[in-house]
């Protein structure tokens, strides 16, 4: 009688789990996130903390197209994040700041033999001022390549938190209005495109600021930090992995990952400075 009790019971068990599992819906897999890449300068030879050489920027682009990555758009990363859109993880976007020259004399010629698309954020303020800025004749022959994107990073780079102190509160709301409008305002009149995209100057961002941009008119923001886009993140604090003239191979395969912060504990110089449908990147 025991014996058939549990040969009754584990049938029962049996049924119940072939019947579960047929009316089961699969789980949709977790959106992985995709790495949005930051630099800043590029030199023939001399790394810095923001200064990636140009061999090492040709051997990262290069590392991207033997292991098979897409670089695309920046916006195109924007428009899936914000229709929830779960992002190939072989995809990545290339972002630049502050506007250098050497994006123009050492980046670039790189950028058009690879061919990837490549969205720069600059101040304007800076722009055929500063001995080492772009000039905006410079800056309309990239857009003319098809390659790059111009977007906005304030007109005069601010440090927001410096500022907050030393103003008063109606000052600092004033000043914060008028550095994200007028440098929207500047690249759209002098470049003739749309201006919707800011990255945060050091990376300094709260809900404040945020809400500034998005009336001022911007639909997404750029932040600095050591994790992966995904469809459920802020808008207006999309992060972005700062890369190294040191991100070479494994590393740079980790940084892909959202392994970077690994730096933070090596000698890497870096650690002081930071506590659908695009063809895959194809080496000329």
């Amino acid at each position: 009688m025991m014996k058939l009790f549990r040969t009754a019971a584990m049938a029962f068990l049996a049924a119940a789990m072939i019947g579960a599992t047929a009316g089961a819906i699969p789980a949709r897999a977790a959106d992985p996130g995709v790495p949005i890449l930051l630099y800043h300068r590029f030199h023939p030879t001399v790394p810095g903390s923001t200064t990636v050489t140009t061999p090492a920027f040709e051997e990262q682009l290069g590392w991207l197209a033997e292991h098979h990555y897409k670089v695309e758009p920046l916006a195109s990363i924007v428009a899936a994040l914000r229709g929830g859109a779960a992002l190939d993880p072989m995809t990545v976007a290339i972002t630049v700041d502050d506007g250098r020259r050497s994006q123009y004399t050492e980046m670039f010629p790189i950028v058009l033999r690879y061919k990837v698309p490549v969205t720069l954020f600059i101040y304007t303020d800076a722009v055929s001022y500063e001995p080492d800025a772009l000039t905006w004749a410079e800056i309309e022959e990239m857009l003319k390549s098809g390659l790059v994107d111009v977007q906005s990073h304030t007109c005069s780079h601010p440090d927001f938190d410096k500022e907050r102190a030393r103003r008063s509160a109606a000052d600092y709301e004033s000043f914060v209005a008028s550095e994200l409008a007028q440098s929207k305002k500047t690249l759209e009149e002098r470049l003739k495109r749309p201006v919707e995209f800011l990255a945060w100057p050091y990376g300094i961002h709260d809900r404040d600021l945020e809400r500034a941009a998005a009336a001022a008119g911007y639909s997404a923001a750029f932040a600095v930090e050591d994790h992966l886009a995904r469809a459920d993140g802020d808008l207006f604090a999309i992060p972005r992995l700062v890369v190294s003239d040191w991100d070479r191979g494994e590393r740079f395969d980790k940084l892909l990952g959202g392994a970077g912060a690994a730096r933070i504990a090596s000698n890497d110089p870096l650690a002081s400075c930071q506590a659908h449908g695009a063809a895959p990147v194809v080496a000329p």
